[in-house]
């Protein structure tokens, strides 16, 4: 599922807004409503006509810390510690329960309580790693790789074809299998090549992290050390095949469908057919996303060694799962994330664990959160936020002077077809072939990657459930997905300061009015332009308001690649462009639609500050962050 959301990076809250049940925040009266502005952050000797932020955040950024166990500090990262400390309440009250096997009270609560047991964790060591590794070391050629490595996908795990099912780009009610890139470990291609001294360091880190990984499962110095060599040299020569992230943002490019005939007679050392066969499912065609990574993939799986290989899928296999393992190996895995997020030490046990119930049994933990957190009321007000939010886009639509009255009906008619989604799914999965043992974290994990992997296969050539979520009810972030037309808002994000039953138009309309704006702007920028109303990858537009649409957007690639960040690192504006016209069109869309309201169209002042301008700080101040240069570093990249 492509989706295009508005935070990836690890998330937090911060002392100047106190978060609670959203029940509770429906206090309207005057100094309420006032205290929605956070006054004390602000910096009020910048003029704001020359650095808004600086005005709005300045006192913030000045002594805002940035936690020990986090990569930046901000208003997303507050909401998400704040839901933290939510969903842990929920899984204690669930791990303290008596609640029937099978239930999901049972599951989410057994699942916390097994990945808190580090007693028990830390006494299995690199035993629960051992069964895969033997099969691993059984492996005698490469055909044998091949079908390892489809029976791996069946069970959740794999890594070096890059398979899942998704809706198909051309055919947006069917889903189809996909073939992407992967191989490789860096966050992308030029970190295995770059001579910088930032690069450096990281594959430094990035051997050490695997000679890391060998010797915790057994393996001698020696044989880790040249085992950490080998796969670096050969995940550097397999990133020469892989697209850049900016090569990736084409999806006309990305989109190469294929028979799996065709596929076994120009790349045989795969075996497509046979993978098919192995993970018990009909591939007739395929979408290889990436062919030429997929052609020298099967050129090498002839010309390396099968032993190189196995030590790749060793170290696959031991890495993907140093998370779930004893202490050495967690510890292990953060050295090597500090490189990233500049953390200074792991977070608190309980938070990991959180996140990993919450990943793994999202549609269970997510029904006991909008029981306690997400209310109708807010449901209703966020409905209504929207669909001003599209009325305010239409008319921004109608007064374009560049574009013609054939695309802005074509626009209009995608904007008015979007697919809202708001709090929570309308229907939940079930998890009902999923065990979960209170007395094995690996093996509970296992379970769920099984459940997940059956659940996806099963959907290859079958119709598309549109009523399905990409994201988890406690999620804080929200996203437009362009197969499915779909703009989707958790109730993870519906919080103060973003959202609040109690706060006024422009605080609202400043904070998740823009966030709305941004996900509907998401269907029009130089990504979502290209699908139809339908979810389709189809051109709907003239070749002349097409042409007019690429000019405007090199405008915004060549502002934001003027953006320095760190010493001389620029943004990359053909990456970051489709967030950026996003960001751009949200508040706009945001500001029309607030202007439409009653304190929109009035000039009452609140705690000193016009309509207008408590829109702005609300909008600014929802948006205030400080970020760790390492982080940074990485985010500019990819």
């Amino acid at each position: 599922m492509k989706i295009f959301s508005i935070a990836a990076i690890s998330l937090g809250f911060a002392t100047a807004f106190i978060s609670c049940n959203q029940s509770a925040k429906n206090n309207t009266s005057a100094e309420a409503i006032a205290a929605y502005v956070d006054t004390v952050g602000m910096d009020k000797a910048v003029s704001p006509g020359d650095n808004f932020f600086d005005y709005a955040n300045g006192n913030w950024v000045k002594n805002v810390k940035i936690p020990d166990d986090q990569s930046g500090w901000g208003i997303f990262y507050i909401i998400y510690e704040d839901n933290q400390k939510k969903l842990k309440t929920i899984l204690e009250n669930a791990a303290k329960s008596t609640a029937a096997k099978g239930s999901l009270e049972q599951k989410v609560g057994d699942y916390y309580a097994a990945g808190m047991d580090t007693l028990a964790i830390d006494k299995k060591g690199a035993e629960p790693l051992k069964p895969t590794l033997a099969k691993i070391d059984a492996i005698k050629d490469h055909k044998e790789m091949m079908a390892f490595i489809a029976d791996a996908y069946s069970r959740g795990e794999g890594e070096l074809l890059g398979f899942y099912v998704g809706a198909d780009d051309k055919n947006s009610s069917q889903h189809i299998a996909v073939f992407s890139q992967s191989g490789c470990s860096l966050p992308e291609k030029d970190y295995y090549t770059r001579t910088d001294a930032n690069s450096v360091e990281i594959r430094n880190a990035f051997t050490k992290f695997i000679r890391s990984m060998f010797t915790l499962s057994g393996t001698d110095s020696a044989t880790a050390a040249k085992n950490a060599t080998a796969i670096l040299a050969l995940e550097t020569e397999i990133s020469k095949s892989h697209r850049s992230p900016v090569e990736l943002r084409d999806p006309q490019k990305n989109y190469n469908k294929r028979s799996i005939a065709e596929l076994d007679k120009q790349m045989p050392n795969i075996g497509w057919a046979g993978f098919a066969s192995k993970l018990n499912v009909k591939l007739d065609s395929v979408n290889v996303s990436q062919p030429a990574y997929f052609a020298a993939l099967d050129k090498m799986l002839a010309a390396q060694s099968i032993d190189v290989w196995k030590t790749k899928l060793k170290f696959e296999y031991i890495s993907a799962n140093a998370a779930l393992l004893s202490k050495d190996f967690r510890d292990a895995n953060f050295e090597y994330g500090k490189v990233f997020s500049g953390a200074k030490k792991q977070s608190d046990r309980w938070k990991t664990v959180v996140n990993k119930v919450d990943a793994g049994l999202p549609e269970l933990l997510g029904q006991l959160y909008v029981k306690d957190y997400f209310t109708a009321d807010a449901k209703k007000r966020m409905d209504e936020l929207v669909s001003n939010l599209q009325k305010a886009f239409e008319v921004r639509i109608n007064a374009l002077d560049w574009m013609s009255d054939s695309t802005k009906t074509r626009a209009k008619g995608k904007l008015f077809t979007f697919l809202k989604k708001i709090g929570n799914p309308d229907k939940w999965k079930n998890y009902d072939d999923v065990t979960i043992d209170k007395a094995d974290y690996f093996a509970s994990a296992q379970s769920i990657q099984a459940h997940d992997q059956k659940e996806m296969l099963g959907k290859i050539g079958k119709p598309v459930d549109r009523t399905e979520w990409g994201m988890s009810a406690p999620t804080v972030n929200a996203y437009y997905n362009p197969s499915n037309n779909e703009i989707v808002f958790p109730a993870g994000i519906l919080q103060q300061p973003f959202f609040a039953l109690g706060a006024d138009d422009a605080i609202n309309y400043g904070a998740i009015g823009m966030v709305i704006g941004h996900e509907m702007t998401h269907g029009f920028d130089d990504q979502g332009s290209q699908y139809d109303d339908q979810g389709n990858l189809k051109n709907w537009w003239t070749a002349e308001d097409g042409t007019r649409f690429k000019s405007k957007t090199k405008v915004v690639v060549d502002q934001y690649a003027g953006f320095k960040v760190l010493d001389s690192l620029h943004l990359n504006g053909e990456l970051t462009q489709g967030e950026n016209i996003a960001d751009i069109g949200g508040l706009a869309i945001a500001y029309d639609a607030f202007k439409l309201t009653k304190q929109g169209k009035g000039t009452e002042k609140i705690d000193g500050f016009t309509p207008d301008q408590r829109f702005f700080l609300g909008f600014a101040q929802a948006w205030r962050e400080k970020m760790r240069d390492e982080t940074a570093r990485m985010l500019v990249n990819v």
